[in-house]
């Protein structure tokens, strides 16, 4: 079937689908859409030289002779419905198995987390920043169970900084408006392009950026003595859906 009968695709609704590999019947991608939306995938890798690894997965399972199986989750939802339950199955089922290339709506404020993580979102109290620091905001790398070295890590860089950066004497690694960790900086290297280090998903607007924009990343150690700002709540000092990561707070 390549695509539901009329009166099906007027009345379905919003839903939820899951895409399988018929070899494994494991899934490789989940999605929302409405009427045909989950049948495009096929077309659109056979039409389509796009590459992608769930175009890519598409085509590996026809060039066997094979079809794409699919499952509906749920159905006759809205847009903002479907939007949570999408998000909520991509979550459960984890990025690193799916072809998906990015998480769903809000998981990184709102998705999988552990009691540990739950607790320290609704429960952090306000702090107040005497020190010239930066705030370093790493939602879209955050997981769970991440170890000390990973939060160094994906704290320190590579971000796109101006000259204020050298004001600050501590970075503040932020995960959902809480202090997960401070570093005291010793100092800034500037990073060429995305050379390096690979931090995950980078979208294709910040590797174009990259090209030609200025990034930095910062050495640093665990500031023992702000050890106090841990755990605390930095959400007065956010914009509400501001989209750049750094902060800069007396600076």
């Amino acid at each position: 079937m390549q695509e539901f009968p009329g009166e099906v695709a007027e009345r379905i609704g919003c839903y939820v689908y899951v895409l399988y590999d018929p070899d494994t019947n494991e899934p490789f991608y989940v999605g929302k859409g409405m009427g045909n939306r989950l049948f495009a995938h096929v077309r659109e890798s056979i039409e389509r030289p796009t590459e992608s690894d769930k175009l890519q997965r598409i085509r590996d399972i026809r060039a066997k002779g094979q079809e794409v199986q699919y499952e509906i989750l749920r159905h006759g939802m809205t847009a903002n419905e479907a939007f949570e339950v999408e998000a909520a199955i991509i979550d459960y089922i984890g990025i690193p198995t799916l072809a998906n290339e990015v998480t769903g709506r809000d998981s990184d404020k709102r998705g999988r987390m552990g009691i540990s993580d739950i607790i320290a979102i609704y429960a952090a109290q306000p702090i107040k920043i005497q020190e010239p620091v930066v705030l370093i905001i790493v939602n879209k790398l955050w997981g769970r169970n991440i170890t000390p070295d990973n939060l160094y890590e994906i704290t320190r860089g590579d971000w796109v900084m101006g000259e204020r950066r050298n004001k600050a004497k501590y970075a503040f690694a932020v995960n959902c408006g809480v202090v997960r960790e401070v570093y005291q900086i010793t100092g800034w290297s500037p990073v060429e392009g995305l050379e390096a280090r690979n931090l995950g998903a980078v979208s294709e607007i910040l590797a174009r950026k990259a090209k030609i924009q200025k990034r930095w990343r910062f050495e640093g150690k665990i500031a023992e003595h702000m050890q106090h700002y841990v755990s605390g709540s930095v959400a007065d000092y956010l914009a509400r859906g501001a989209q750049n990561p750094i902060k800069y707070v007396n600076c």
